[in-house]
């Protein structure tokens, strides 16, 4: 298993809780769980990496416990309650060189020091949707939900955030905008943050100004946008919503570059990677899909069985291939269909009505000849 779990390039999490590895250099997949725990109590809704070294995988589960699995070893190390039922599933997990934060979604933001029993409690505002940390200050976080604005906030001073999002003018029925951010990520080598939000807006915010509305906006499709990720380069955002619509856009003018295809259902998933021109999705398809970014081709195509509700890239590009698409779990897709029931459409049983009356009337009609060489014959 540990063999395994170290060639997985990307990591996909669950909603029944099985943490899958996916080795796109070998076209296999594996699954590391807990047999006991497949339950939906115990689904994946948050991954991060354990440390900058990336040997351990944190996965935040919807019972509140935030489990540790080592990549060396193939197996979970640890486990740690973080929070309940009643306070939500979690936004975001995230770790410094001395602490673990998480973020749930009735808005409390929690920092738990290694070898202490002490924790920090932040209460960020309700409804919160996502919770992103700064991989150049790892000491700030972002937070966003329904009608709970960007705010930004530093962990060493929690008692106000750092930046808070004002709302964009009323709109031209002089009526208030809804708020409900998304997603979020940092801009690198700027203090710019870009969020999407659930009424398909991408909305560029810079602290560094006096204003605290956006200063660039932009929209996609007419459907709620569900995750976004930025690709290596700092002038694109790609961004996917609830219809399986993928796109990247230009973060200098708000104009659409193009388009993926090939999802069917909510993108759940996005991660681009930290080097590389690619595409890695999940959504309600149950697929995990690698595109290019540069011709924004289909690269790999996994089938995970299971809904994949997140995923992580791995650094290492000696574990990415790039070569064409491939089906890593043909078997699979194989022995679902061969489960299956077949059920023939409405047509199909008319035809087979129609063929059953045609042979009846064929057999009387030939009764009837009978009977009249019969008659014929005496």
């Amino acid at each position: 298993m540990a063999n395994q779990s170290q060639l997985c390039s990307v990591w996909v999490g669950s909603e029944t809780g099985i943490l899958k590895g996916v080795s796109l250099s070998k076209k296999r997949t594996f699954n590391f769980c807990d047999m006991s725990s497949i339950s939906r109590e115990h689904g994946i809704c948050a991954l991060a990496w354990g440390d900058e070294n990336e040997s351990e995988v944190l996965v935040g589960c919807v019972n509140g416990t935030v489990k540790t699995f080592s990549i060396e070893k193939g197996i979970f190390i640890d486990s740690r309650s973080c929070g309940d039922f009643s306070q939500g599933q979690f936004t975001g997990i995230a770790v410094t060189p001395s602490s673990l934060i998480t973020c749930v979604e009735s808005g409390l933001l929690s920092v738990w020091t290694e070898g202490s029993t002490d924790k920090l409690e932040i209460n960020v505002g309700k409804g919160v949707c996502r919770m992103r940390q700064n991989p150049a200050r790892r000491n700030c976080v972002a937070t966003g939900g329904k009608e709970n604005p960007l705010k930004v906030w530093d962990l060493e001073r929690p008692d106000k955030a750092l930046f808070t999002a004002k709302n964009v003018a009323n709109d031209w029925l002089d009526l208030r905008v809804p708020v409900w951010v998304r997603d979020m990520a940092f801009i690198p080598d700027s203090e710019k943050i870009v969020t999407c939000t659930g009424y398909h807006q991408v909305r560029v915010y810079d602290p560094l100004t006096p204003q605290r509305r956006p200063v660039l906006e932009a929209e996609f499709g007419e459907y709620p946008l569900t995750a976004l990720s930025l690709p290596a380069g700092h002038d694109r955002v790609v961004v996917g919503n609830t219809h399986g619509q993928i796109a990247i856009l230009d973060l200098r003018k708000g104009l659409v570059r193009g388009c993926v295809k090939g999802l069917a259902g909510s993108v759940r998933g996005l991660e681009c990677h930290a080097s590389s021109p690619l595409l890695a999705s999940c959504g309600l398809d149950r697929f995990l899909r690698i595109h290019s970014l540069e011709d924004r081709s289909t690269r790999h195509k996994v089938y995970t069985v299971l809904v994949c509700t997140t995923l992580y890239w791995s650094r290492s590009l000696s574990l990415v291939d790039t070569g064409e698409v491939e089906d890593v779990n043909e078997k699979e897709i194989d022995e679902v269909w061969d489960v299956m029931e077949t059920v023939s459409e409405k047509g199909d049983k008319r035809a087979v009505l129609e063929e059953e009356e045609e042979d009846s009337e064929e057999t009387v009609e030939t009764k009837d000849k009978k009977k009249k060489r019969r008659k014929t014959k005496k």
